[in-house]
């Protein structure tokens, strides 16, 4: 399929943890293995770099600049998998050098930032895409295709709960607003590509529950409210060990005509009217849609799309923005979070 494609030079910025999700995706998905060649690896760690690289083979190269690297290399793409606080450098370095970005989330440390990046890109003609790898799962697909196919009615609310206990190490734990910023933006954005309209205002509760192995902020509560009267609703921690959610959490959907509850996945049960009698009116289980053909799931999916979108001169699906108004609910519920108050939705260019 892929015999007549170019091959894409790509330069990997940050060489931790996240970074092996990233090339086992990579080798582990034909369409991807066969199109990239990952000419060059950068970390502040000499040695995290070197040992990405040797990890990689290939000739690969391994340094602490990255702005040489891309000198040295030509490379066209940067995959940015840098801690947040160093997101605007690396991305700024890549446009100067004429590369398009894909970034982990977030796509920046502040809505500012998120701001500047988007401008700059726009002025210097450049693509950048951040992963939110949760667009490209089957489940989340066909629960799109039922909602656009009108079976649940209108729909009046998105619930999302998320309870997991995962002890990291390392920076994260240190995080402040660690569960808003680095988890609950997946579940925020997955919201915003259901939701037939986007969250204007937002009410937060943020609290550190009593045996929490985060610095601040491992549980919240959230509510969205939407521009068409709907609603989403988050609640979710970090220090929950025992009866664990899907990392995609588990939703419940409910619209004019029923309502679903959703695992995050492929598992999908609900029921909806069928009758106009009795105190309960009669309901049928819902109809659902096909599961859609996903060409490549995560990680690699996000990747592929990046990459079939530079060539084809479209958008990818979490092109720059769009995931902006994804960040803008995170930080307006940070904002409601530390004042207490609801918070209305900050504006995105």
């Amino acid at each position: 399929m892929w015999e007549d494609t170019i091959m894409t030079r790509a330069v990997m910025a940050g060489c931790g943890q996240m970074s092996a999700g990233w090339l086992r995706a990579i080798r582990e998905t034909p369409a991807l293995a066969d199109r990239i060649e990952i000419a060059g690896f950068v970390d502040l760690s000499a040695a995290a770099a070197e040992a990405r690289a040797a990890d990689w083979g290939q000739g690969a190269r391994a340094g602490t600049d990255l702005a040489a690297m891309l000198d040295e290399t030509g490379a066209e793409l940067v995959f940015d998998i840098v801690v947040p606080p160093a997101r605007r450098s690396v991305v700024e370095t890549a446009f100067a050098h004429g590369c398009d970005v894909l970034s982990e989330k977030p796509m920046a440390n502040g809505l500012d930032e998120a701001r500047w990046l988007l401008s700059l890109a726009r002025e210097q003609g450049r693509l950048h895409a951040i992963v939110q790898n949760r667009r490209h799962l089957p489940g989340i697909r066909q629960v799109r295709a039922l909602i656009e196919g009108g079976e649940l009615g209108e729909i009046t609310g998105l619930h999302a709960d998320f309870f997991l206990g995962p002890h990291f190490g390392g920076f994260r734990e240190e995080m402040e607003h660690v569960l808003l910023l680095d988890m609950a933006i997946h579940t925020f954005d997955a919201a915003r590509f259901l939701a037939p309209s986007e969250p204007v205002r937002v009410y937060a509760q943020e609290t550190n529950p009593k045996g929490s192995w985060f610095a601040h902020g491992a549980s919240a509560n959230v509510l969205f409210d939407c521009a068409d009267g709907s609603c989403i609703t988050y609640r979710g921690s970090w220090v929950a060990e025992g009866a664990p959610t899907s990392w995609e959490s588990a939703w419940r959907i409910t619209g004019t005509k029923g309502s679903i509850l959703w695992d995050g996945n492929l598992g999908i049960e609900g029921a909806v009217r069928d009758g106009t009698e009795g105190f309960f009116r009669e309901t049928r289980p819902v109809a659902l849609p096909p599961v859609p053909d996903v060409p490549a799931e995560g990680h690699a999916g996000v990747i592929l799309d990046f990459l079939t979108a530079r060539d084809e001169g479209r958008d990818p699906l979490s092109v720059n923005h769009d995931n902006i108004r994804s960040l803008a609910m995170t930080f307006a519920a940070i904002e409601s979070a530390e004042s207490g108050a609801r918070v209305t939705i900050g504006e995105t260019p």
